[in-house]
């Protein structure tokens, strides 16, 4: 009997944070999951480990589980007193294990960083002890096409999930300064559904190139330097502009 194939696709972003918290509790607080729509509403705002920050209700939490639902990366079960609790999917949904699935809920719940930031986000869920344990797990998740370098892989590398609609991918490329070709290792971003094959991942320049251009390892290594600068000035600027509406609001302003 053949495997089930993923059944995973882009989702907005509401739905990306919700499917995130979900995978990140059942990791980190089992004994408090499944959740409540009570308890997916403070794990969507909660300041530490999310990206941008959001300010959601129940409403919208439920409104993002119902389509989460209709897609098959969630399903809701009948918890104690009667209320609905919600649990993911995802292994299913994504045809991950669970240290790429770590991954992958820290790259919903934070969008695009680098792979140093990523290991250590990604080892509070399961242990990752360096990046040479890290590599083999993104490029196996590439090869499902499950995520996006957005720079050369490599110490330094930024990468984020394919879980973006095209445009939102461009808008993260904007906002950092690259082109779809800066990625190397990249994946095909003109669909975003599961690949049923497992392709060698793109190289962006053979070796033969870059030893032709000299200083070429010293520009791309500063390239990623001013890449991961600006991303995380980006979401610094994010943050502050989070704490002042908050403080904005605390003074009825």
């Amino acid at each position: 009997m053949d495997e089930q194939q993923p059944r995973w696709q882009a989702i907005e972003s509401r739905e990306r944070r919700v499917l995130g918290v979900l995978v990140e509790k059942a990791k980190t607080t089992p004994d408090a999951y499944p959740l409540t729509l009570n308890s997916l509403r403070t794990g969507s705002n909660q300041k530490s480990n999310r990206f941008p920050q959001m300010e959601l209700d129940e409403e919208q939490i439920e409104e993002a589980c119902d389509n989460l639902r209709k897609v098959g990366a969630v399903t809701v079960i009948q918890g104690d007193g009667r209320r609905e609790k919600y649990r993911h999917l995802a292994y299913e949904w994504f045809g991950v294990d669970k240290v790429e699935l770590a991954v992958m809920a820290e790259l919903l719940l934070r969008g695009a960083q680098t792979v140093g930031e990523l290991r250590a986000r990604a080892a509070r869920m399961e242990p990752i002890k360096g990046l040479d344990e890290l590599t083999p797990i993104l490029q196996s998740l590439l090869s499902k096409n499950l995520i996006v370098y957005l720079s050369p892989p490599g110490r330094g590398a930024v990468v984020t999930h394919n879980l973006y609609e095209p445009r939102e991918l461009e808008k993260v490329r904007r906002e950092l300064g690259v082109s779809e070709s800066a990625g190397a290792g990249g994946s095909n971003n003109e669909r975003t559904e599961p690949r049923t094959s497992s392709p060698e991942p793109r190289i962006a320049a053979s070796a033969a190139d870059t030893h032709d251009s000299p200083g070429a390892d010293g520009l791309r290594e500063l390239r990623e330097e001013l890449l991961e600068l600006r991303l995380t000035m980006q979401k610094q600027i994010d943050e502050l502009r989070g704490e002042l509406e908050e403080l904005n609001r605390q003074l009825g302003n």
